[in-house]
């Protein structure tokens, strides 16, 4: 399918078919301006189709795009959009754009638990994106954030309460 070419991973996805990657050939991509070039191309791409715009692409910084309400609305009926967007953060980490990840979860959770313009892609946002974070510090600022939001607070099960009370 068509994600699973653009934002190949080390695993096997849905697509059967998809031959997972090897860590040379991450490190190979990873050394060509091009490939690297094409691959913010892809994400750019897969970001419009979720309304979403990639305001600067050296600080990986989201914001809704214009017609984001529509394509909001396609996002919260069609669940399959969720194992892409897990597919998509997790081949961010994969090539070195774990600052992007930060900034696409944090962008799905802001519209699931502070905006609530996503209520289908809530439990997907917690349960799956927010755990492709590789950076510790980064996931749990996120999860912070998350429990911050979350309502009723007593049933956020993605981390110690005692430990986020505390948290800074």
């Amino acid at each position: 399918s068509f994600p699973s070419r653009l934002f190949p991973l080390r695993e096997h996805g849905m697509n059967w078919r998809a031959k997972p990657l090897t860590w040379k050939e991450i490190q190979a991509f990873k050394k060509s301006e091009e490939v690297m070039q094409r691959f913010i191309c892809a994400y750019q791409l897969m970001l419009r189709f979720y309304g979403i715009t990639l305001v600067n692409e050296e600080t990986g910084e989201l914001k809704r795009a214009e017609n984001w309400a529509e394509r909001f609305q396609n996002l919260n009926r069609f669940s399959h959009n969720n194992l892409r967007i897990t597919r998509i953060l997790k081949c961010l980490g994969e090539m070195g754009y774990e600052h992007y990840q930060v900034h696409l979860v944090k962008f799905f959770l802001t519209e699931t638990l502070v905006k609530e313009t996503l209520p289908n892609v809530k439990k997907s946002a917690l349960d799956y994106f927010l755990f492709t974070i590789r950076n510790k510090r980064k996931r749990r600022e996120l999860v912070h954030y998350a429990w911050q939001h979350f309502k009723p607070r007593s049933s956020f099960v993605w981390g110690p309460h005692d430990k986020l009370l505390k948290y800074r």
